[in-house]
């Protein structure tokens, strides 16, 4: 009895280490696992971030060392559209927006508002035929001058399918400043929600006739 009561004893002993042994080892899978999974984390938060930093340098770099970070959400835009009239604002209905154009007003210093304001009186002056639907100031600013749904004068042979752009220069080289560029960046990303374009359909007036227009974007190829 003793004999067999020592046996089932001995059983119940090597029962109990071998379960022990068992959760030891789910504890160590457990362990390895959770270690596999964070080990996984970690390098997805670092390939992330150097994806990021990639995609920022890359950002700053495009704009001659200026970061710039693309918001396409609708931008304060102050509307002051022109007075209907043959040689600024015919207004006429666009066939459908399939592209933007860039130009820039050749007229260094001049604000915003001083281009809206010239092409609001050639009414009067009725000494040529031009305007555009915005145009992006020194500072930023942003005046409508004709709805995005009617022609404007300044694309020539796209004046009836794109919205155009005209944007202020500091100066003679035609560089635009660095609050004149975000905004000129926002608005077109906008627009270019609004009307299901990609970047490919935004253009320079260059692109159309072959003019120096925006000047600095014509002569330095790699900063458009």
């Amino acid at each position: 009895m003793n004999t067999y009561k020592g046996h089932r004893n001995g059983k119940r002993r090597a029962s109990g280490r071998s379960t022990a042994a068992g959760r030891g080892k789910g504890k160590s899978r457990r362990k390895a696992a959770v270690f596999v999974e964070n080990t996984y984390i970690k390098w997805g938060i670092l390939i992330l971030a150097v994806l990021t930093l990639a995609l920022a340098v890359r950002g700053f770099l495009s704009h001659g060392g200026t970061y710039v970070n693309v918001d396409a959400s609708e931008p304060d835009i102050d509307v002051q559209l022109l007075d209907v009239n043959p040689y600024s604002r015919p207004g006429i209905e666009s066939n459908g927006i399939t592209g933007i154009v860039i130009h820039y007003t050749a007229n260094p210093g001049s604000t915003a508002q001083e281009n809206r304001d010239y092409f609001n009186g050639l009414q009067y002056s009725q000494e040529t035929s031009a305007s555009s639907n915005f145009v992006v100031g020194l500072d930023g600013e942003i005046v409508q001058c004709v709805p995005t749904w009617e022609v404007a004068y300044a694309s020539n042979d796209r004046n009836y399918d794109t919205v155009s752009i005209e944007v202020c220069h500091p100066d003679e080289s035609g560089k635009f400043t660095d609050e004149t560029y975000r905004s000129l960046v926002q608005l077109t990303a906008w627009l270019c929600v609004k009307f299901d374009l990609t970047a490919d359909d935004v253009i320079r007036h260059y692109d159309v006739t072959g003019k120096n227009c925006p000047k600095y974007f014509v002569e330095h190829e790699d900063a458009w």
